[in-house]
């Protein structure tokens, strides 16, 4: 197994190539979740007419040319599984939201940093939003984080 993106942590003082194609990849992963902020919630959804949350993630990363499993239970068992402290822009967040006992719901990491992981997603409600893992209903809703490899 190759790792897609070991980090998209840019705070070192000398990055290497390398590490300037990763962090470019992650911020370009975020940017293109962004890009979609507004747009309403539809089911099986993967275009600014309405994203399911796992459509969203799933076209953000397309766009670069990764392609990830298209639901967020399968995209649960896909790349590396990590502690909520390690995570990272771009890695995914998975939920059992309305008392599930399975994953139902996926995001994208746009941020983690001062004990708070903010992430997009597409709401049933709001549709794409960002959203914090410190609000109560995530934080109770939440499973855990993968990065995702290849």
């Amino acid at each position: 197994m190759i790792v897609l993106f070991s980090s998209c942590k840019s705070s070192h003082s000398t990055v290497s190539n390398s590490d300037k194609k990763t962090i470019q990849l992650c911020d370009d992963l975020v940017d293109n979740a962004t890009d979609n902020i507004g747009s309403p919630y539809k089911f099986g959804g993967t275009t600014k007419n309405g994203f399911d949350c796992s459509g969203l993630v799933y076209t953000s990363y397309k766009k670069e040319a990764i392609i990830l499993p298209r639901t967020s239970l399968e995209m649960s068992n896909y790349g590396k599984r990590i502690k909520k402290e390690e995570a990272r822009k771009a890695d995914l967040i998975f939920f059992k939201t309305g008392g599930s006992s399975k994953i139902n719901h996926v995001g994208l990491i746009v941020e983690a940093k001062n004990n708070d992981i903010k992430f997009i997603h597409s709401s049933t409600q709001k549709g794409v939003i960002v959203s914090s893992l410190n609000e109560s209903y995530y934080k109770k809703a939440f499973s855990h984080i993968n990065r995702p490899t290849e």
